[in-house]
């Protein structure tokens, strides 16, 4: 589905936002090893983020909707590594206001993407974490 028809049938409660969730994190999971597409993933901050949304009022464009955001955007709690080891212990202490937006929409944040450190490229080869690969080329 796509994400308009995603956030209807969550606003009709055809479906729930844990239940869409409950669909995206085996796939991020299975495809994290392939792919190392992810620093860090917030699997359990998402599922109470989206039994927060289940439970109240939903009324935003990206409500229930599975996002990530690269890991050189501050996420309040979790860590910020910027694609870096040299800041592997480093914790958010606030949010940053784009990811606040995010929030703010009803999206739900499921982790944190693999960057070329401090950003510094463009093809995440160049990541402390190891390089990201490519879905369709695993090889680039």
């Amino acid at each position: 589905m796509s994400i308009k028809e995603t956030t209807e049938k969550i606003k009709k409660k055809e479906i729930s936002c844990v239940e869409v969730l409950d669909e995206y994190l085996p796939k991020l999971h299975s495809s994290q090893k392939k792919l190392n597409s992810f620093i860090t993933i917030l699997a359990d901050r998402a599922k109470e983020k989206a039994k927060q949304l289940d439970s109240g009022k939903k009324s935003g464009l990206l409500t229930g909707i599975p996002m990530a955001i690269k890991d050189n955007m501050l996420l309040d709690g979790t860590p910020t590594t910027c694609g870096s080891k040299i800041l592997k212990n480093y914790i958010s202490p606030y949010t940053g206001t784009a990811v606040k937006k995010l929030e703010e929409a009803g999206a739900v944040i499921v982790g944190k993407t693999n960057m070329d450190e401090f950003a510094m490229g463009s093809s995440g080869e160049n990541s402390a974490y190891g390089p990201t690969k490519n879905p369709v080329e695993l090889e680039r």
